[in-house]
């Protein structure tokens, strides 16, 4: 009896065996479809700025094309705050399944994780699907700062140390690091002022709060031609298309002087590759779109169609940069 029985057990647990061993192609074959079939449901376009700015035009542009092409909605979800690292934070703890996506920029990815020691995510937590854009900054006056042109802002900073102030989009922006750059280089002292995403900081400036800002251009353009804002230069060695009057800083003194921030799509760490590839390559045909492209150069960005491995190193070299310039400048935020 006892005999029967084992063998009647060993026959159900080879049976169980069996079965188990013939389901684990088809969850195998289940998991492909569910990437095949990518995406099936709205995604989630995560922007770390408030709306208006560079990351919000860019993103609403992007999530309009990529819902054509892949035929499901692509749903911005503004995110902005400290410089970025609310959203990154979000989204790096997501589900890596291509439902959830970020629009970040070189201050989420490159700058934070140099002067933030107590970040709560770390450049491994993303898997970068594609650059999209370089984006330049304008340097900014409120109209009330009694100084015309950049050499006279200087000259007057120098004669009021620390009295001048400048804001962010948060302590670790791009708009934080490219002042603090700039300060360096002219030699002047200004007090940092950070709000919670660009399109506070340039509410700030308009209301008097502030007095002086790297901005994403866009945004500023109306009120620059308005006369509500005061331009002094652009962050690159060219003018921008959207701003051809502005000069460059290399032009009005500030030799050299060369900052922007790289604008990406990146989605969690552990992401399957056939859904990185397949927004790869959507988001490629969606930055070649001739209508896109000529709004992107309206807003002074230059578009990036180099692909994966490209921004993956892209990504590195900014690491290295921002880091030596953290580092020299003994920039830290807690």
């Amino acid at each position: 009896m006892a005999a029967t029985m084992t063998t009647s057990m060993t026959r159900r647990l080879s049976i169980c065996a069996v079965g188990a061993a013939l389901a684990l192609p088809l969850i195998a074959a289940g998991g492909a479809v569910a990437q095949d079939n990518y995406p099936n449901r709205p995604v989630r376009l995560v922007v770390g700025a408030g709306p208006g700015g560079n990351p919000d035009v860019l993103g609403r542009l992007l999530a309009d094309r990529l819902s054509r092409s892949l035929g499901q909605p692509f749903v911005v979800e503004n995110m902005p705050g400290a410089g970025g690292m609310v959203a990154a934070n979000s989204v790096g703890k997501a589900a890596p399944d291509g439902y959830t996506l970020m629009l970040g920029d070189s201050g989420a990815l490159a700058i934070n994780p140099v002067i933030a020691p107590k970040l709560n995510y770390a450049v491994e937590d993303f898997a970068p699907i594609t650059a999209l854009a370089t984006v330049p900054t304008v340097f900014l006056a409120n109209p009330s700062v009694k100084a015309e042109t950049l050499p006279e802002f200087i000259a007057l900073a120098k004669k009021q140390p620390g009295k001048l102030t400048y804001g962010s989009a948060g302590p670790g922006s791009i708009h934080h690091l490219t002042m603090a750059i700039f300060a360096d280089e002219a030699g002047i002292d200004l007090l940092h002022v950070p709000y919670r995403g660009g399109t506070a900081m340039v509410q700030g400036l308009m209301a008097g709060e502030i007095q002086t800002a790297w901005s994403g251009i866009p945004n500023v353009i109306p009120l620059i031609e308005a006369g509500k804002l005061r331009a002094y230069c652009v962050s690159i060695l060219e003018r921008s298309k959207s701003l051809p009057k502005v000069p460059t800083c290399d032009e009005v003194g500030q030799k050299g002087f060369d900052v922007a921030t790289m604008i990406g799509l990146q989605a969690p760490a552990g992401t399957p590759q056939a859904i990185i590839d397949r927004l790869q390559q959507a988001a490629a045909k969606a930055v070649r779109d001739p209508e896109m492209a000529k709004r992107m150069e309206q807003l002074g960005m230059v578009v990036q169609e180099n692909g994966n491995a490209h921004y993956v190193e892209f990504i590195k070299e900014d690491l290295a940069r921002y880091g030596e310039a953290a580092k020299r400048l003994g920039l830290k935020i807690e």
